[in-house]
């Protein structure tokens, strides 16, 4: 008895894992134990001898197990302590930024535009996304025979059978803001006018629904000289660069007199638009002086006031600041892109801190 307890308390003590420890176990107590094999021949024993050796097998198959719990406990506090060695985490140290929601392209861009033209003292208005026929066309010197109110172009609202009032239509440009304000306020005026806008169109570059951002400013002596001035600041802190060339190329709108295209000097190197440099020209938007029709369908007297307006594409503008190279990737609610190309819900743009971060 004294060297069966001596050789699997020796065991027990030598095994390094529990699967050592199981197969100890099993060699001294399974069905085929040694220490089990000795329980069975109790039966061919005298009853004095099984007397004397049943208690004495009992108390060494107690000690084993007993022996065999508190090595398992001792290596399962072994294996504990060592994982907490190595999980160790300092609470000291600053907590790993987490991304909170993302913010998609279309909705930073129109913050960081919003940002910008709040420096040079415009604000923001807003109009219905259904017009009018007169405030989308009609008030911004459209004619009748224009392409822009064929059906082809333009979503017009279904009309109860025997109506003959003009139509609805999805606003196809943010200008109807426009009207809308100068009836509101009158004059001085500065505003810009972010929303969608809606036309029959769709390919890499045009889809049914797209962003758009106009601007309208009005007062007694304001000139293309001041559009010009105000086109560079925007482009400056949009395209974050120090210095921009523009250019103006001669153009045709209904709604201004006269129309400019404004290009940006810039470069593709590697496919990489670079503002400010280069050798390529880029047209990013349309502008002009504000047609005295226009002023006088907002209630404003032509003969006493002036201004400029301007319009560009939100989508557009985006897809060259940041890179991305197909419209329609921006409605398709795919979040791996958005999680590519979205940003951070707190990093709200500002300018003193940088609109992009």
């Amino acid at each position: 008895m004294d060297d069966l307890r001596e050789k699997w308390l020796a065991a027990v003590a030598g095994a390094g894992d529990e699967a050592a420890l199981e197969a100890v176990r099993v060699a001294a107590l399974g069905k085929k134990g040694e220490i089990s094999a000795q329980m069975r021949e109790l039966g061919r024993m005298t009853p004095e001898e099984r007397k004397e050796a049943g208690p004495r097998l009992n108390a060494l198959k107690d000690e084993i197990n007993a022996a065999i719990a508190a090595k398992k406990t001792a290596l399962a506090d072994a294996a504990l302590e060592e994982r907490l060695r190595t999980e160790w985490l300092d609470v000291t140290l600053p907590a790993r930024p987490q991304r909170m929601g993302t913010v998609h392209p279309i909705a930073q861009v129109t913050e960081e535009v919003t940002a910008i033209f709040a420096d040079l003292g415009f604000s923001v208005a807003e109009g219905p996304q259904v017009e009018s026929d007169w405030h989308n066309f009609d008030a911004l010197n459209i004619p009748g025979h224009h392409p822009a109110r064929a059906e082809m172009d333009t979503f017009y609202m279904a009309r109860p059978e025997g109506d003959t009032r003009p139509p609805h239509v999805l606003r196809t440009h943010t200008s109807p803001v426009q009207i809308r304000s100068m009836e509101a306020a009158g004059a001085p005026l500065r505003v810009i006018c972010p929303g969608r806008v809606y036309r029959a169109d769709y390919d890499q570059t045009h889809t049914p629904m797209f962003h758009q951002v106009e601007g309208l400013a009005i007062d007694r002596d304001i000139s293309m000289a001041n559009l010009k001035w105000v086109l560079e600041e925007f482009v400056k802190a949009f395209f974050e660069v120090d210095a921009v060339e523009l250019r103006f190329r001669a153009s045709h709108f209904p709604f201004t007199e006269p129309s400019a295209e404004v290009d940006i000097r810039c470069s593709w190197q590697g496919g990489t638009l670079k503002v400010g440099e280069g050798d390529d020209w880029l047209e990013i938007l349309g502008s002009g002086m504000v047609h005295p029709k226009v002023l006088a369908a907002g209630n404003i007297d032509p003969a006493a006031w002036q201004g400029f307006a301007f319009g560009m594409g939100i989508d557009r503008i985006a897809m060259l600041k940041y890179g991305i190279p197909d419209l329609r990737a921006f409605f398709e609610s795919d979040l791996r892109w958005l999680r590519h190309y979205g940003f951070a819900s707190l990093d709200v743009p500002t300018l003193h801190r940088g609109l992009s971060r």
